[in-house]
C-alpha cells in the first residue's frame, strides 16, 4: 500500500454538462482548461444515452479488460476516482428501470442524455503519478 498524505489547499469545480456532449472527453477538456493535474472526482450523477465501459475478465497478471457498450436511456449514478498528472481514473455506476445496475472503468464514448453534473476537488500542491509496475503490467498511484 502506497499511502500519501495531503493537507494543503484544495479547490471545487462544479461541472454541468449539456445534451449530446461525451461525459469523459469534455471531463479532460475541462481539467485541461482548468489546468487541473491532481485531484479527485467526487461526485457525478445525470443521465445518459450511450455509455462505454470496461471490467476486468480474470485474477491473473496482466488484467484483461472486456469493454462493453450500452445503448438506451441510463442514470447515472455515480463517477468517483482520481486525477494524477492530469489523466483521470474513474469508476462508474448506470442504471436503467427495473434492470440491474452495471459499473465499471469509464471509457470514452458515454454520450449525455438530459444532463450530467461532475464535482471535481482539485489539489494545488500535491503531485501524483501512476507508475507501471513492469512484472504485473499495471500502473500503481504514487506520489510524483
Amino acid at each position: 500500500m502506497n499511502i500519501i498524505p495531503y493537507k494543503g489547499p484544495t479547490e471545487i469545480i462544479a461541472l454541468g454538462f449539456a445534451p449530446g456532449e461525451m461525459l469523459l472527453e469534455s471531463l479532460r477538456d475541462a481539467l485541461d482548461r482548468l489546468k487541473i493535474k491532481n485531484g479527485a472526482v467526487i461526485s457525478g450523477i445525470g443521465t445518459l444515452k450511450t455509455c462505454r465501459m470496461h471490467y476486468v475478465m480474470h485474477t491473473d497478471f496482466p488484467p484483461t479488460d472486456r469493454v462493453f457498450t450500452l445503448n438506451k436511456p441510463l442514470e447515472l449514478l455515480s463517477v468517483n476516482g482520481l486525477i494524477a498528472d492530469g489523466e483521470p481514473h474513474l469508476h462508474i455506476v448506470v442504471s436503467c428501470a427495473e434492470e440491474p445496475a452495471w459499473g465499471g472503468h469509464l471509457e470514452e464514448g458515454c454520450e449525455v442524455l438530459y444532463l450530467a453534473e461532475i464535482a471535481v476537488m482539485a489539489w494545488s500542491d500535491l503531485r501524483l503519478q501512476r507508475t507501471l509496475d513492469t512484472v504485473r503490467k499495471i500502473k500503481l498511484l504514487e506520489k510524483a
